[in-house]
């Protein structure tokens, strides 16, 4: 399912393929937050399956806290998969279907309208990855990141 889709369903008028966007969106007021997919809305419990290929659900609490966060922030969902469009694809669609599962479908709609899905990292105010150490002015010895573990491997 796609995002025009469940705009649809929300209306009484048929879908309607949205004109090309423009070539300079307006950009928004709200600060950017860049959330990763895998580990931190999507469970990723199986480990990797392919750019396409979401295997799991959600971690509990994922689409409360997006719906949530839509109100604060502009939300870009990046992740490796961003690169190729089936990726972003992938991980649209089971956004779509963990929202509908779990949220009244207008709150759906409406946390789906505050997401976006870029090809490239964007200039986030805050970034919440499951796989990043922050940087606290100091470097650390490379050796010492080697025995990084995510928060669900530790």
């Amino acid at each position: 399912m796609h995002f025009r889709d469940l705009l649809a369903m929300l209306s009484d008028e048929p879908a309607v393929t949205p004109a090309p966007a423009p070539v300079d969106p307006p950009r928004s007021t709200k600060p950017i937050l860049c959330l990763d997919f895998d580990g931190v809305l999507h469970a990723y419990t199986s480990g990797w399956q392919g750019v396409d290929v979401v295997a799991d659900g959600p971690l509990p609490g994922a689409m409360r806290f997006l719906y949530k966060a839509v109100d604060v922030f502009d939300v870009h969902v990046h992740s490796s998969r961003s690169r190729e469009p089936s990726g972003r694809e992938a991980m649209e669609n089971a956004i779509i279907q963990w929202l509908a599962d779990e949220l009244p479908l207008p709150v759906a709609a409406k946390t789906l309208m505050g997401l976006t899905f870029p090809s490239f990292k964007p200039p986030a105010m805050v970034t919440l990855d499951d796989r990043a150490v922050t940087f606290t002015g100091t470097f650390p010895d490379p050796v010492d990141l080697l025995t990084f573990t995510p928060w669900n491997k530790t």
